[in-house]
């Protein structure tokens, strides 16, 4: 008779009980009470994925067991500061969730030299309101192509005109005194070819080798790019790259990252490693970059396979155990029904909204609002307790990851949509305001992605009329519609292209430099200065960021939909547990009117948050201003009077 999962688990521990005892730390990590109680928790989750996974392997348990000695060891070396927050998350383990949450990013180098520089910006984060502070990749990495620091050669080495891993231990708790969680990234999918790893194996040690997907020749690859689509055409074809030795490497990206081979249970465990002892250093959230791509199979195009779900339930539970405050966020910039399925309790309790982000802009280029109304009503619901991080550009291009099944229903064929956005936003179509730059321009396959600050890509670059207002509303969405609102630092003030990387060979072929400018210190002088487009820009965005702090209908993640009858005109509701506000945003360039028709199951009196004014919805309706939003605010116990 078989044994049950539940009856293999309780063996399975049983057997990492006995064999704990022959590490070094083994009495002490069975000692921990709070580890070993969080281990009782999530073990069976660990080992029914790790065996799913590595079962086949006559050493799976020993790689379990291996796995679970070192995240006990790295348990003992967590500060007890750290160990005190964890406490607390797990008392409140939706913390992150609360309407007083609001996330900046940013590159250290570029906005304030050194992780000393951002430390000096301390208090000027507080005076913006962040809770929440991602600095963009920042460890080791080849010089002088990096992929922007995400081709990592280690991950416990901070690039050395940053700073090194002290400072960023000292950072964090900087960040921590200050309200202000630290955000990393962790690449689980590839690392560096400077890599001690990478080093190893192109060496020809076979356990390093084993490592990364390696081939004597081009038979393998040739069978796996039949599926495999090409991400960056403009360095190499096809998903593979030949090393100097003749072998065959896959590299998904550019020609120096090396794609890890999660099916040898020794990278799962080296990068939990790495994972953890960045736990330790004080990072609370990590980002996990392209983790669609960490599974590959034959014959499919080796991404978003079932068991990259598995690898971050596995991750996730290892967090759980050795270091319960961290908090996971999704980078999966792909279909969005593939987006939504990483998003999960006990996967990523976050992710990037990606689709939203990309519909505000398309809602701004046509004036039409009909795909992001949509998009909110069908996929912006996800499970209790997630959340998304609402963006309006990042430090990387805007692809248009919208469901062309879902621009069919609204009558538009989803290829040429795209490229009507791509000739929009690059100044290549009629009446374009925006100023951006093609990523990745594909003249075979029609693909391109834009790049561009928010600035310039709103008009103010070009000196178009309503450019000011086009960056307030768009962060308005970001704001209002649920999770976390991400600000690229440098946006609140109207920062524009850096059009000087061309004149870098190491960045001129990666056009995302344009939206990723030195710290504008000329444009922060002038943000207390309303006579300034700066000082405006500035004071429209904090005033959102306070209004948005105060408005507890804004915790949470859930949105309900409210049907204008526009296509102009977007709505959507927040609910709160005795009131509710409406959320209205006009993407015309023209005023117009939403009818009191529309307003009938809503009382008459409601306030609007943002001008602080009282609204009769029983007059002629609302007019709105070009690019003019409105949060609406009523109580459920007020009487609905429909005269």
């Amino acid at each position: 008779m078989s044994l049950s999962v539940d009856q293999q688990a309780r063996a399975a521990k049983a057997y990492f009980e006995k064999q704990v005892l022959t590490a070094a730390e083994g009495k002490d990590i069975l000692a921990d009470e709070d580890f070993m109680g969080r281990l009782d928790i999530n073990f069976i989750t660990i080992f029914a994925i790790f065996t799913e996974l590595y079962g086949y392997r006559y050493d799976c348990l020993d790689q379990l067991t291996d796995l679970l000695i070192m995240a006990g060891k790295s348990r003992s070396k967590r500060a007890p500061d750290l160990r005190l927050l964890d406490k607390k998350r797990e008392v409140d383990p939706q913390w992150y969730l609360s309407n007083k949450m609001l996330g900046g990013v940013c590159y250290v180098d570029r906005y304030a030299r050194n992780l000393d520089g951002i430390r000096e910006r301390i208090p000027y984060f507080k005076e913006l309101g962040l809770t929440y502070l991602h600095l963009m990749p920042l460890f080791r990495c080849p010089k002088p192509l990096s992929d922007g620091g995400y081709a990592v050669s280690d991950y416990r080495s901070v690039d050395p005109t940053l700073g090194d891993m002290e400072e960023l231990r000292e950072l964090a708790a900087e960040f921590r005194k200050a309200g202000i969680s630290l955000v990393l990234d962790l690449i689980f999918n590839h690392t560096s070819n400077e890599h001690k790893w990478a080093k190893k194996a192109l060496a020809g040690d076979p356990e390093h080798s084993a490592y990364y997907w390696i081939f004597p020749d081009r038979n393998v690859p040739q069978a796996f790019e039949r599926t495999t689509r090409e991400i960056f055409p403009d360095d190499h074809p096809g998903s593979f790259i030949q090393i100097p030795d003749g072998r065959y490497i896959w590299a998904t990206f550019y020609h120096y990252q090396y794609d890890l081979n999660y099916s040898n249970p020794a990278v799962f465990r080296a990068m939990a490693e790495e994972m953890l002892y960045l736990a330790n250093v004080g990072t609370e959230f990590f980002r996990m970059d392209a983790v669609a791509f960490m599974w590959k199979r034959m014959n499919t195009t080796c991404e978003n396979q079932p068991e990259v779900h598995k690898l971050l339930r596995a991750f996730n539970a290892l967090c759980r155990i050795a270091a319960p405050a961290v908090v996971f966020k999704s980078e999966a910039i792909v279909h969005p029904n593939h987006v939504a399925s990483y998003i999960d309790l006990y996967e990523c309790q976050l992710s990037y909204n990606p689709l939203q982000m990309a519909l505000t802009w398309e809602a701004l280029a046509t004036r039409d609002v009909s795909m992001l109304s949509q998009a909110l009503e069908r996929r912006h619901n996800i499970p209790q307790g997630c959340a998304w991080v609402n963006y309006v550009r990042s430090h990387d291009d805007i692809g248009w990851t919208f469901s062309d099944e879902d621009a069919a229903e609204l009558g538009r064929n989803g290829y040429d949509h795209r490229r009507f956005l791509n000739a929009f936003f690059v100044n290549r179509h009629p009446g374009s305001f925006a100023r951006g730059v093609p990523f990745q321009d594909n003249p075979r396959t029609g693909d391109c992605r834009i790049s561009g600050t928010t600035a310039s890509l709103a008009g103010l670059e070009a000196g178009h009329p309503g450019a000011l207002e086009r960056i307030l509303l768009a962060y308005s969405i970001a704001m209002s519609t649920g999770g976390i609102p991400l600000i690229y630092l440098g946006d609140e003030v109207g920062q524009m292209n850096d059009y000087s990387f061309i004149n870098d060979k190491a960045k001129m072929d990666d056009s995302r430099w344009v939206n990723r400018p030195e710290y504008p210190e000329e444009r922060y002088a002038e943000r207390h200065d309303t006579s300034t487009i700066p000082g405006k820009l500035y004071a429209g965005i904090t005033k959102l960021i306070q209004l948005r702090k105060s408005t507890e209908e804004f915790a949470g993640g859930r949105a309900v939909g409210f049907n204008t009858m526009h296509s102009k005109v977007l709505g959507y509701q927040r609910l709160g547990d005795s009131s509710t506000v409406l959320c209205l945003a006009n993407f015309s360039d023209y005023p117009e009117w939403v009818g009191r028709e529309r307003f009938m199951g809503i009382p008459a009196k409601v306030k609007d948050l943002v001008s602080g004014h009282i609204l009769d919805l029983r007059g002629e309706g609302l007019h709105l201003r070009p690019q003019q939003y409105m949060w609406l605010r009523w109580f459920k116990d007020t009487v609905v009077n429909h005269v």
